[in-house]
């Protein structure tokens, strides 16, 4: 398992099924910033609310030349029907394997009353079109956090 992805270095190849069942690379987006966030499951409060608010921000992260993908251990059927609950409007990868979240470093021992367990650090990362890390977040809180990306990317 990866410890961490830190800036400055090139970022994990990967390819996985994504919503409406397509597979998704990194490298299909070569010359093109990716935003790529993981979060921890589809349909809850604040996965909701980030994948809201990217999909309100997506024609601005179009014209700054981003892409946004999130990632999470969900299936692609559960994805399309987050998608089409909420018409969202980013890329939905599934990573039921988590070998992507280990990759990036996000699969992480968590703990909620008392128990401890694995799951997905809330992260993001900024990759540059030449596939390197720019920026990370990591342990984000969902609200807001996607203009603050917005910002970051535009500010590249």
């Amino acid at each position: 398992m990866t410890e961490s992805i830190e800036e400055g270095v090139l970022a994990p190849a990967f390819s996985a099924p994504r919503d409406g069942g397509d597979t998704v690379s990194l490298a299909d987006y070569a010359g093109q910033t990716v935003v790529l966030y993981f979060y921890p499951k589809d349909d809850t409060s604040g996965c909701t609310k980030e994948a809201q608010e990217f999909t309100a921000l997506i024609d601005d992260f179009a014209q700054a030349g981003a892409i946004v993908i999130g990632v999470s251990k969900d299936s692609v059927k559960k994805h399309d029907k987050f998608r089409d609950k909420y018409a969202l409007g980013v890329v939905l990868v599934s990573d039921e394997t988590t070998a992507i979240c280990e990759d990036f470093g996000v699969w992480k021992e968590k703990s909620m009353y008392g128990k401890t367990y694995m799951g997905i650090e809330r992260s993001t990362f900024i990759i540059d079109g030449e596939g390197v890390v720019r920026r990370v977040f990591r342990k984000v809180k969902a609200a807001g956090h996607a203009a603050q990306v917005l910002e970051t990317v535009r500010a590249l």
